[in-house]
C-alpha cells in the first residue's frame, strides 16, 4: 500500500493506523539494547500524541516551534506526534549534556524561535546547568511530557493542517558551521516516503531495526517514520547501545527476524573491529534483506569485508542497499531495487582528479573503485552541472549534482541568502529551475549516480584536485595505530600558497604506548607523510595525530572538516603531537 495519495498529513496518517491497526505494535524500545522492552501501540501512540497536544492547545502554542529534548526512548516519539498533534512544528534536536551549557543546541534554540521545550522529568532536574542565563534555551518554557496524563487527551482539537505546512524543522550537523534549520513539509515527508518506499519495497510482514538517533534525518525519517508509513513494527535501541556493543544491532536483527536495518558505513565497519568471531554464535541473518548505507562515503572493502565476515551467518551480499540523500531534500535521493548488487566502477585516481572519467575492470594501485549510490525515483530530476559555469557536464565529466522534487524542502529557517543560493539554482544554458544544490561532486553513469566528493572540501594544491576522503583514507592505512575513520584532510593558506594538513586519531589500544614512546610517534608521523606524499603527490605541511575518539564528527559520523580546520587554527584540537614540513 502507497498510503501517500491517500493522506495529506502524518497525523492523518497515524490516526489511520491507530483506528485500522490499533493493537499492533508500533515501537519497541530495548532499553538495554538487547531484551528489556517498552512498547508502544498505534492507538497508544495516538492517544498520548493527542493529550500532550492538549496541553500545548491549553498554553497557547498551536502552530509554534517545539523544541525536542529527549534521550533515545518512546517519550521522543510521543512528544514528535503530539507536536504535530497541535498542529506545531518540531524541533528534534539532542539530549543535553548534564554539566555545562552547549553552544550548538543554544544556537538551535534561537534561530528556531522555539516557544517551549518539552523533555524529561531528569533533564528539568539540570536544566540550570544545560543553558547560559541569558538564552533563549534557558527562558523559554519547559514542559515534562512524562507529568501529562492521557486523560487530557480527550480536551484535544483536533486543527487545520495543509500539506503544504511545516512538520519540523530539521537542523543540518553542523559540519560547515553554524547549523540551518531545513523546513520540512508534510507533503515533502510524504513524497519522500513514498520514493524510500519504491525502492526498499517493505511489506506488511517486514519489520525494521535501528538505532539511528531520532534528530538525525535518517534515524527519523529513514527509521522511525517510514516503519510508520510502511505500518509495520520498529525495533530501536539507544545509538550508545550501539556503539558500546556493536552486536547488539546484528543480535536485534536475528532475534526479531529484521528485513530492514542499516547506517552510515562506519556502522558496518565498526562491526568489523569490535565483534569477535567466538560471540557470533546462533546469530542468523538471512532474514536481512536492505542492509541500507548511506550518510558518508561507502566504500568497497567494507561491502566486501562485511558480507565476507557474515556471509556463514546468512548475510547476503545483495542485501546491500547503497543509498545517497541529504537533508535539504528531506532524507532520500537515490538506491537502487531492493536485492540488487550495488554497482561498483574502477579509474584512475589520476583521471578523477582532472574531473574527466574513463573506467577500467579492475583495481590496481592508482586506481579507485566508486561505489553507486542508486537510480532516480519518481517524478524527481538530477541533473550534473559544472559548478563554475552553473551548465550541464558533458558526458563523463564531474560536476555538482543538482536536483528538484516535491521531497526538496522549502528552504532554511530564517536564512533568505542561503535559501536562494542552495534552493533556488537555475542552470544558465537552458534557464531551467528551480533546482536545489546538493554542494556534492558525482557523475551518472547507465542511470546510476556516483558521488565524488564534497564541492567545498575539495582541495587544490598547485593546480591539481585532491578529494580529501582519498588523502584521509591513505592516511588511516598507512599504520597500525592510526583509527579508521578517524582522520581529516583540509588545506589552508601559507604565505598566499595552499598548505595540506592531516589531522588523524590514534587507536585507543594504542594510545598507551605512544605517550611513553616518543621515537614510535615519529615513526607513525614519518609513515604518514611517506604514504600521502608516495600515492597523492602532494606532501602534507602539517600532520597531526588526535587523541582517541577527538576528531570532530557530526552525529552521523561524517568528519566535519570545517570544524577541523577551526580547531587546527585556534589551536583548540585534542592532540598527541603535531609535526611540521
Amino acid at each position: 500500500m502507497n498510503p501517500h495519495h491517500k493522506f495529506s498529513t502524518l497525523v492523518d496518517l497515524l490516526r489511520w493506523r491507530a483506528d485500522h491497526q490499533p493493537n499492533q505494535r508500533a515501537y519497541t524500545y530495548l532499553v538495554d539494547g538487547e531484551q528489556e522492552e517498552e512498547h508502544l501501540t498505534y492507538q497508544e501512540l495516538d492517544g498520548r500524541a493527542k493529550a500532550i497536544a492538549a496541553l500545548l492547545q491549553q498554553k497557547g502554542l498551536v502552530g509554534k516551534q517545539v523544541l525536542l529534548l529527549y534521550p533515545a526512548g518512546l517519550a521522543y516519539i510521543t512528544a514528535f506526534f503530539g507536536c504535530l498533534y497541535a498542529g506545531g512544528i518540531a524541533v528534534p534536536a539532542y539530549p543535553p549534556r548534564r554539566k555545562r551549557a552547549d553552544p550548538r543546541l543554544e544556537a538551535i534554540a534561537t534561530n528556531s524561535e522555539s516557544s517551549v521545550a518539552l523533555t524529561t522529568t531528569e533533564i528539568m532536574a539540570h536544566r540550570e546547568r544545560i543553558s547560559t542565563n541569558s538564552s533563549d534555551l534557558q527562558n523559554m518554557l519547559w514542559l515534562d511530557t512524562g507529568l501529562i496524563t492521557n486523560n487530557l487527551g480527550t480536551e484535544w482539537q483536533e486543527p487545520n493542517i495543509p500539506s503544504e505546512s511545516l512538520a519540523f524543522l530539521q537542523y543540518t550537523s553542523g559540519s560547515t558551521g553554524v547549523p540551518k534549520g531545513v523546513m520540512v513539509s508534510h507533503d515533502n515527508l510524504l513524497h519522500n516516503q513514498s520514493m524510500i518506499h519504491a525502492s526498499f519495497n517493505q511489506n506488511k510482514s517486514s519489520l525494521v531495526v535501528g538505532w539511528l538517533p531520532f534528530y538525525h534525518d535518517m534515524g527519523l525519517i529513514g527509521n522511525l517514520l517510514y516503519s510508520l508509513y510502511v505500518g509495520v513494527p520498529y525495533v530501536f535501541m539507544a545509538p550508545a547501545a550501539f556503539v558500546q556493543k556493536p552486536l547488539r544491532w546484528l543480535q536485534a536483527i536475528s532475534r526479531y527476524r529484521a528485513t530492514g536495518s542499516g547506517g552510515p558505513n562506519f556502522a558496518y565497519e565498526l562491526c568489523l573491529e569490535r565483534i569477535e568471531p567466538q560471540q557470533l554464535s546462533g546469530l542468523d541473518l538471512s532474514c536481512w534483506e536492505v542492509a541500507f548505507n548511506g550518510a558518508e562515503p561507502i566504500r568497497t572493502e567494507t561491502l566486501t569485508r562485511f558480507s565476507e565476515r557474515f556471509i556463514p551467518y546468512g548475510f547476503r551480499y545483495e542485501a546491500f542497499h547503497c543509498c545517497y540523500g541529504l537533508a535539504e531534500s528531506t532524507l532520500f535521493v537515490t538506491a537502487d531495487f531492493k536485492l540488487e548488487q550495488p554497482n561498483i566502477l574502477t579509474m584512475p585516481q589520476e583521471n578523477l582528479k582532472q574531473g574527466s572519467l574513463s573506467f577500467i575492470e579492475k583495481s590496481d594501485e592508482g586506481n579507485k573503485s566508486l561505489v553507486g549510490v542508486g537510480r532516480n525515483w519518481l517524478d524527481q530530476q538530477i541533473v550534473i552541472v559544472n559548478p563554475e559555469t552553473m551548465t550541464i557536464c558533458q558526458e563523463n565529466q564531474v560536476g555538482e549534482v543538482w536536483l528538484t522534487s516535491q521531497s526538496v524542502a522549502q528552504g532554511y529557517w530564517k536564512r533568505s541568502t542561503e535559501t536562494k543560493e542552495t534552493f533556488r539554482a537555475y542552470l544558465n544554458d537552458t534557464g531551467e529551475g528551480p533546482f536545489l544544490r546538493s554542494g556534492d561532486l558525482g557523475f551518472v553513469q547507465h542511470g546510476q549516480l556516483y558521488i565524488t566528493g564534497r564541492l567545498k572540501d575539495l582541495i587544490i594544491i598547485r593546480g591539481r584536485n585532491h578529494y580529501p576522503q582519498d588523502i584521509e583514507r591513505t592516511v588511516e592505512e598507512s599504520h597500525a595505530m592510526l583509527q579508521f575513520g578517524g582522520g581529516g584532510a583540509f588545506s589552508i593558506d601559507v604565505d598566499e600558497v595552499e598548505q595540506l594538513i592531516v589531522v588523524q586519531e590514534v587507536k585507543r589500544t594504542a594510545w598507551h604506548q605512544l605517550k611513553i614512546d616518543q621515537d614510535q610517534v615519529d615513526e607513525v608521523i614519518e609513515t604518514i607523510r611517506r604514504a600521502v606524499s608516495n600515492q597523492h603527490g602532494v606532501s602534507p605541511h602539517v600532520i597531526l595525530l588526535l587523541k582517541p575518539m577527538k576528531l570532530p564528527k557530526t552525529s552521523s559520523g561524517k568528519v566535519r572538516r570545517h570544524a577541523c580546520r577551526i580547531g587546527y587554527l585556534q589551536g583548540t584540537l585534542d592532540i598527541v603531537r603535531q609535526a611540521l614540513f
